[in-house]
């Protein structure tokens, strides 16, 4: 499934919401997601992709590009770990995958496919499949 998403837009302009600046002394990561909120999408790396997700941060428009890069690279990896993006994904709120079934059911086959995993993203996989199961 291609997603048709214009990615030399920004999220910013995808989900017509314009951030005001980050306030004086904002976190490292207040500042880097305001920056990324106003990148065109097709420029996220991996690690984009994995802070802006993990922070619940347009996820309509990045849950679609990340399962594709996680169809490719199931373990895909930013700057955290092995599978950090797989990581990140997983662990949205279950009512992100009721709204998206299509998403949850090309997540499920592509964790499906997985072994070797760490146990912490193994438990993570497990979890993601009981709460869509349960869906």
């Amino acid at each position: 499934m291609t997603v048709s998403i214009d990615r030399s837009r920004s999220l910013q302009e995808l989900e017509r919401d314009r951030w005001q600046a980050p306030p004086p002394g904002a976190t490292r990561l207040m500042a880097t997601a305001h920056a990324l909120w106003s990148r065109p999408v097709g420029t996220l790396t991996v690690e984009d992709l994995r802070l802006l997700i993990g922070q619940d941060i347009g996820l309509p428009v990045l849950l679609p590009l990340a399962v594709e890069v996680l169809r490719d690279n199931p373990l895909a990896e930013g700057h955290m770990y092995e599978g950090d993006l797989l990581g990140a994904v997983l662990t949205r709120n279950s009512a992100v995958w009721s709204a998206c079934p299509e998403l949850a059911r090309q997540l499920t086959f592509i964790v499906g496919g997985l072994s070797d995993l760490s146990p912490d993203l193994r438990s993570k996989v497990e979890r993601f499949v009981g709460a869509v199961q349960n869906s």
